[in-house]
């Protein structure tokens, strides 16, 4: 498979991802059967497909248990990337963007995922309550602490990553 090299840092990931949401959220439950998500992981992986796209809010929380399962495994076959940001409730999404937060976050998507790094950390929605540069900076610090190597955002426009005095595009 072709390989395509993402961020600063340069990191080499397949040309082509799984994204894993519909094998635990968004979808019918019937289309949600661990067994075959599994044999599609390892598929994807064999098949040089290294990037895994998953978030904590996926389930929640059961996509990067299912994960795991595989990581445990093939950890160096894969290119993790995972989300933070979101919190599920019953009939609603609620952006959480504080430092605390974050890293909270980051450390239990570290112990389901069976890792010790996540290769990409993203934020998923920034928190309308929380400067983005406050959450960029306690994800910054995720990398400092060898936890990440690399961050991303989500559903967030060109124009407000690349404000003025904004931090979050100096970051690998």
């Amino acid at each position: 498979m072709e390989r395509r090299t993402i961020g600063a840092a340069a990191l080499e990931v397949g040309a082509i991802g799984l994204g894993c949401m519909p094998m635990s959220w968004a979808y019918t439950g019937s289309q949600q059967r661990g067994d075959r998500s599994l044999r599609t992981v390892h598929a994807a992986l064999d098949a040089g497909s290294s990037l895994l796209d998953t978030a904590d809010m996926y389930g929640p929380f059961t996509n990067e248990l299912l994960l795991g399962r595989v990581l445990k495994e093939r950890r160096a076959d894969a290119f993790v990337s995972t989300k933070c940001g979101l919190l599920v409730g019953d009939q609603h999404i609620v952006a959480n963007g504080r430092p605390g937060y974050v890293r909270r976050a980051c450390d239990a998507s570290l112990r389901r995922l069976q890792t010790d790094v996540i290769d990409l950390y993203q934020l998923h929605r920034p928190d309308p309550e929380v400067p983005v540069e406050e959450t960029w900076g306690a994800m910054a610090d995720l990398v400092r602490a060898g936890k990440v190597r690399a961050l991303g955002v989500c559903a967030v426009g060109a124009r407000a990553s690349r404000r003025p005095g904004s931090r979050m595009h100096d970051e690998t």
